[in-house]
């Protein structure tokens, strides 16, 4: 009985379990809706995790929201951007992000990651800035709104 649990544990972990048939296999799949909510959002080689939260945007079909950045340490005071995206033709989320409302201070492009219902995104971040890249991993955090 233990090797049988610690072999479904090991599939579980490595993705190999069953798929949900309904999961959405693109993101292009996914309803709108199933990007509102809270998120998190982990950049490479940072230790910090950032809140993301995305809603419906007012103007198109799409998302706006923000993501509050917590300083190292907790020493200094989190930053907040906002955001603006939806996902592109091609299936790949893609976010503006800008810390004085006007101009864009980053660019996320990512995909929805297989098996994860439409609660993992897993992609690259550009600092405008520098044009520096980062991977990040998005998950959502909050409630199973949106999932079909």
């Amino acid at each position: 009985m233990k090797a049988l649990f610690a072999v479904f544990a090991a599939l579980v972990v490595t993705g190999c379990a069953t798929v949900d048939p309904n999961c959405p296999a693109d993101a292009r799949d996914l309803p709108l809706a199933s990007l509102y909510g809270r998120w998190e959002a982990r950049f490479d080689g940072l230790p910090a995790v950032s809140v993301v939260h995305l809603g419906k945007h007012p103007d198109y079909a799409g998302v706006r929201g923000t993501i509050t950045r917590n300083a190292d340490g907790g020493s200094a005071k989190p930053s907040v951007a906002q955001l603006a995206g939806d996902v592109d033709d091609e299936g790949a989320l893609s976010i503006d992000e800008s810390l004085d409302g006007r101009a864009i201070s980053g660019n996320w492009a990512g995909t929805l990651q297989p098996r994860s219902c439409g609660r993992e995104f897993r992609g690259t971040w550009r600092n405008a800035a520098d044009e520096s890249t980062h991977p990040f991993v998005l998950i959502k955090t909050d409630g199973l709104e949106g999932k079909r």
